[in-house]
């Protein structure tokens, strides 16, 4: 009897823990996901084998592995492992932790393994706390970040640390976890579920395993135990739409919430663009993050519609760092409603796309001789810069000669917007150069 009792609590608190935290995976043959970095040959799973485990930072979007993946890295390497969150974390309890793993290190003994979740929410006095500890050995610092770490890193630590980027998962790979959780998972086994679609639960996900997850566990335990889950696109849709309606900072909303806020300033729409910005900041989101995500809206989808957006955008980014929240709500509130009002052009990010085109597929083609250097005598000789027209020399500071390679004269990668800014432009380009370019 007593055999059963226990049994029966353990699976009561087993079922009490959630499904994506019942399916993380132990070990890298079970990881699903980032073969450029686990499968055969790939660079983590050669250090794992080779027992080389170095200090490294994890780049990605949230949901696909790099908490479970520092957790393999230790677990199989035979390491402590400590993790603190950069959330709710600061200087002392990285003190701590320090100290603990200088006390515990040995000659035969591996350094333990620090992971840091959203490292990129460290300041610079708190990230500086960790390069002695990372350059002397003490530990082996993981970091977790979403964000780009050449913004939000310290060259000194980066320096330190081999950058992993991890992809959003496939389609293939959500259906492996879709069977491997409807398979393996003990409370899921004992139910009768039948999965006719699938393609409503990899949509909510957006390649977020942690979403995916969630979404099934939703699903299944909407169904009433004695009777079977029929999982379709329409009944996913309509139950998650009824359990999901707010906004956090660490759910599975957040990606959801800040496209929403760029599609809406890009729209045109400002009272939708204020209403998602109300609730990022009311869920507490980086200010920063969305400081920086409209700077990239303002050239992107504004750009020569309206140069004074990317200066108003720039300038609310450094504000925000100044002053912080909550005042840092009236500068984003307000530079917001400016590019959503704002006449719109996506010119200038279609040319340099076209422009990396071009280069990828032509990586070679040769500088014109008129526009090279001649620092020495031989290159002067080779005719470089020779027959060079100095603009400024001529009426309007403009004189019609080629700048672009031989093999590419006239190919046009700019052509103005529809808008009265970039409408002058296109005038006084076609006055220019004619009809060159088809301005």
């Amino acid at each position: 009897m007593t055999y059963i009792i226990t049994t029966f609590e353990s699976f009561i608190r087993k079922s009490m823990i959630p499904l994506a935290e019942r399916m993380r995976p132990s070990s890298l043959d079970d990881f699903v996901g980032q073969s450029h970095l686990v499968g055969s040959d790939a660079p983590l799973r050669k250090a794992l084998e080779q027992s080389r485990i170095h200090s490294m930072i994890f780049w990605g979007p949230p949901g696909v592995g790099k908490t479970t993946l520092a957790q393999i890295l230790a677990t199989q390497s035979g390491r402590i492992f400590y993790t603190i969150s950069a959330v709710n974390s600061g200087v002392k309890d990285v003190r701590e932790i320090l100290e603990k793993a200088e006390k515990q290190k040995f000659f035969d003994r591996p350094s333990p393994i620090l992971f840091i979740d959203e490292i990129h929410r460290f300041s610079k006095s708190q990230q500086d706390s960790l390069l002695g500890a990372v350059e002397k050995g003490i530990v082996t610092l993981i970091g977790a970040t979403t964000e780009n770490p050449s913004f939000e890193i310290i060259q000194a630590l980066l320096s330190r640390c081999q950058v992993y980027i991890l992809k959003p998962l496939t389609s293939e790979d959500l259906d492996l976890m879709i069977t491997n959780a409807v398979t393996r998972d003990e409370n899921l086994k004992r139910r009768s579920i039948e999965i006719i679609e699938s393609n409503a639960l990899k949509l909510y996900s957006s390649g977020d395993g942690r979403k995916l997850y969630n979404a099934l566990e939703i699903v299944v335990e909407s169904t009433p135990e004695n009777e079977p889950v029929v999982i379709t696109d329409e009944a996913v849709g309509v139950i998650i739409q009824s359990r999901i309606a707010f906004f956090d900072k660490n759910a599975d909303m957040h990606y959801d919430i800040i496209s929403a806020f760029i599609k809406s300033m890009r729209g045109s729409d400002p009272n939708a663009a204020v209403y998602y910005l109300a609730r990022m900041l009311e869920g507490g989101e980086d200010v920063k993050f969305i400081a920086r995500r409209m700077v990239i809206l303002a050239s992107e989808d504004i750009g020569l519609a309206n140069p004074n957006a990317l200066l108003l955008a720039t300038s609310c980014f450094q504000g925000v760092q100044m002053i912080g929240m909550p005042e840092a709500r009236i500068l984003l509130s307000q530079t917001a409603i400016y590019l959503a009002t704002s006449p719109k052009s996506n010119a200038s990010y279609l040319a340099i796309n076209k422009a990396l085109d071009l280069v990828r597929k032509r990586p070679t083609d040769p500088v014109p001789l008129h526009l090279r250097n001649a620092p020495t005598g031989l290159m002067k000789d080779l005719g470089y810069g020779k027959s060079y027209q100095y603009s400024h020399d001529y009426n309007q500071n403009f004189v019609k000669q080629e700048y672009l390679p031989d093999e590419l004269a006239g190919t046009s990668f700019y052509q103005p917007g529809k808008n009265v800014a970039e409408e002058k432009i296109r005038i006084h380009l076609r006055e220019l150069w004619k009809d060159k370019y088809g301005f």
